[in-house]
C-alpha cells in the first residue's frame, strides 16, 4: 500500500489556483506543516519562467525556508505544475529531486488521459511523489479540514 500524506484541502485548492494563474509556465513553491499534516503553501517565482522546468532562486528558497521556520512549521513539500502535460515526474523532475525526505507535488490542468499517459485517466489534478535514488513512488493523499490551531490562527492556512 502507498504511503499516506495528510494535507489540508485548502492547500490543494491553492496549488490548483496557482496552476490556473500561470497557465503558460510552471508555477512552483514550498509547503509547510507540522505533526505530519501539510497546512500551508508558500508560492515562489519560477526563475526559469519556463513551461517545462522550474527553479526557485536560492535567495527566495532561503527566504521562504526561514519564513516556514518563523511560522513554527517544517518544510514538508515542494510543488510545481506541468502546464501542458501529465502530472507524473518528468526525467528533469527526477534528476533535480534534491530533497529525498520531502514530498513532491505535481499539478496539471491537463487530465492524464490527454497527457503523456493516454491509457491512464485520472480525476486527480494534483499527485504526490516521494523521489529517492531516482525512483518516484506515488503517495496517497488524504485531504482534510484545517486543524483547529490553523482555523483559530488563520495565518497558517493561506
Amino acid at each position: 500500500m502507498a504511503e499516506l500524506i495528510r494535507i489540508v484541502a485548502v492547500v490543494l485548492k491553492g496549488i490548483s489556483a496557482e496552476t490556473a494563474r500561470q497557465p503558460d509556465m510552471e508555477c512552483c513553491g514550498l509547503l509547510g506543516g507540522q505533526n505530519g499534516i501539510i497546512t500551508r503553501t508558500y508560492p515562489a517565482d519560477n526563475e526559469l519562467a519556463s513551461a517545462t522546468a522550474y527553479e526557485i532562486a536560492p535567495r527566495d528558497l532561503f527566504r521562504i525556508v526561514r519564513q516556514i521556520r518563523a511560522d513554527g512549521l517544517e518544510l514538508m513539500g515542494i510543488y510545481h505544475s506541468h502546464p501542458t502535460g501529465d502530472n507524473s515526474p518528468s526525467p528533469i523532475d527526477i534528476d533535480r529531486a534534491f530533497y529525498p525526505d520531502t514530498i513532491y507535488f505535481i499539478s496539471s490542468p491537463v487530465p492524464a488521459s490527454a497527457g503523456a499517459n493516454p491509457g491512464r485517466a485520472t480525476a486527480n489534478p494534483i499527485r504526490a511523489f516521494r523521489i529517492r535514488d531516482r525512483i518516484a513512488n506515488e503517495l496517497r493523499m488524504e485531504p482534510m479540514m484545517a486543524p483547529m490551531h490553523c482555523v483559530r490562527c488563520c495565518s497558517l492556512v493561506r
